[in-house]
Order: C-alpha cells, then structure tokens, then sequence
C-alpha cells in the first residue's frame, strides 16, 4: 500500500475524503492510460526495429501473445502528440462591435469541437474554455491546445515570435501573412487575395511555454477556415505527424481549399516541411 493511500484512508472528515478519492481516481486513471500508450508505443518501436513479437516476448518475459494484444489493443502512441493525461482546447472570443456584445465564431467553435472529439478518441481526458475578448490566457499549464492566432492575444503573439522560421506579420492595416525565413515564400490567404478565392493558410506549432517549463500546441488560421483545415490535417494524419516531430518543439504550415458556402476544408496540405526548432537553432 503505497504511503499517499495510506494518507488518504486516514482522512476523517468524509466529505474532504470523497473529494480526495475521487480526484486520486481520476488522476489514476489517466497514469493508467498514459502507461498502456507507452508500453504500446515501446513495442510497435521494437518491432519496427525488426524484432519478432517472440523476441520481444523473451526479453521482456511476457507471452507472445501478450505482447501482440499490446500492440494492437489500448491508447494509441500518436494521442501524446495532442498531450499526455489531460489537454485543454481553448478558442477565441471575439467582440462584435456593431451589437456590442461578445461572440464566437462558428468555424472557431467547428475547430474546437473537433479537437475535443480527436483527443477523446485517443483517451485523453478533455476540457474547453475560451481565450477572453482581452486576450489574456494562462499559458504556463500542462496540455494546452490553443486555437488563436496572434492578432487576438498579445500572450499568443509573444509566443509565436519564439518560432524561428515561421513568422507571422502584418504591414500598417493591410491582410496579414506568414513568412518562412528558410525559403523566403510569404503566404497569403486567398481571401486577401484579387481576385478572392476560397483558401486559406493555417499556422501548426508546438511552442515553448513562456515559463519555459513545458509546450503547448499553437494552431492559427490567416482566417477561421486555415484553423478549420489544421484540425483536419490532424485528424487525418497524425500518426505521421507524430513519427516525424514526435514531442519536439516544431511548426509548419498548412494549404486550405475550402467551401466558400460552408468554410469546410476541401483539400488540405502542407505547404512547407515540419520545421524542428531545436534542428534550427542549432543549425
């Protein structure tokens, strides 16, 4: 009996006792699923080293059989690249200043649930709130995913600019773009475009906390429907995004052709590679 349950069984007061069981429960819960995905994503490592599920079986002292349910069965490795645990999805709110009252846009409400729905799908316990009219967040937390681009949040803006290839700028009122400092390409979106077409560019990023003791994941359209087409790519691929970047800090940016009528994404790519940023600054 570990010392902390012991603590916790001799808690008289039962109602800080049912407080404390069932927060240890849900913490426990997610250390659980947190080590099914590791020991899954050790074995799927091992046999793509070329080791039989036998040999892993012998070294590991497990039953073949055993060690093919584990590859197969429980969370998904590719789930860590949302968060481990716990993630928090935070979107925009926006003010309408014609009504004079706070709203929230349909395509940023479209990105979050979607987000919500990917990291539940891989285990990951789930919670949403929204980035103020202010802009102020908290971004020294564990499992953040923030869909805000820098316009809207000066904490936003100061944590895009760690990025260095990627930079997000704007000229006077003009529309605003994102240079790659590698290639020299500035993008643009289509809706700033003459004439205007339907596409879209989205920002995706895993950036440094400004407490420098974590990351968070960082998506950002030029408008709403680039957001829309970033959660797509992650749904879509993510376990290749994974295999590439893994928990490194990185970002790259993403093509969006979507519906005019609906803003849902028709065609989606990336447009420049999955840029590690501990391979930049070194470079």
């Amino acid at each position: 009996m570990s010392d902390e349950l012991q603590r916790i069984m001799a808690i008289d007061d039962p109602y800080l006792l049912l407080r404390k069981v069932t927060t240890r429960l849900a913490e426990a819960q997610q250390e659980v699923t947190e080590l099914a995905r590791l020991r899954r994503r050790v074995v799927q490592d091992l046999h793509a080293q070329g080791l039989s599920y036998a040999q892993i079986a012998a070294k590991a002292g497990l039953s073949r059989g055993r060690i093919h349910q584990i590859r197969h069965t429980g969370p998904a490795p590719e789930g860590a690249f949302l968060g481990r645990g716990a993630v928090t999805v935070a979107t925009p709110l926006r003010r309408d200043d014609e009504r004079g009252r706070t709203v929230v846009a349909v395509d940023d409400v479209s990105s979050g649930k979607r987000l919500e729905d990917l990291a539940r799908s891989y285990g990951l316990d789930v919670t949403s709130e929204h980035v103020p009219v202010t802009g102020e967040i908290d971004l020294n937390r564990d499992g953040l995913v923030v869909v805000c681009g820098p316009r809207m949040s000066q904490e936003m803006w100061d944590t895009y600019a760690q990025d260095p290839v990627l930079h997000w700028e704007r000229a006077g009122d003009g529309p605003w773009t994102v240079a790659d400092r590698r290639t020299g390409i500035v993008y643009r979106s289509g809706q700033d475009s003459d004439p205007v077409r339907p596409y879209d560019v989205g920002y995706l990023g895993r950036l440094s906390r400004p407490d420098g003791k974590g990351s968070l994941l960082a998506i950002a359209g030029i408008h709403t429907q680039g957001s829309l087409g970033v959660v797509q790519l992650l749904a879509n691929d993510l376990n290749a995004l994974w295999g590439q970047v893994g928990d490194h800090r990185f970002s790259t940016l993403v093509g969006v052709e979507y519906d005019p009528e609906t803003s849902e994404p028709q065609a989606v790519e990336l447009l420049c590679p999955l840029y590690r940023h501990d391979e930049e600054t070194s470079a």
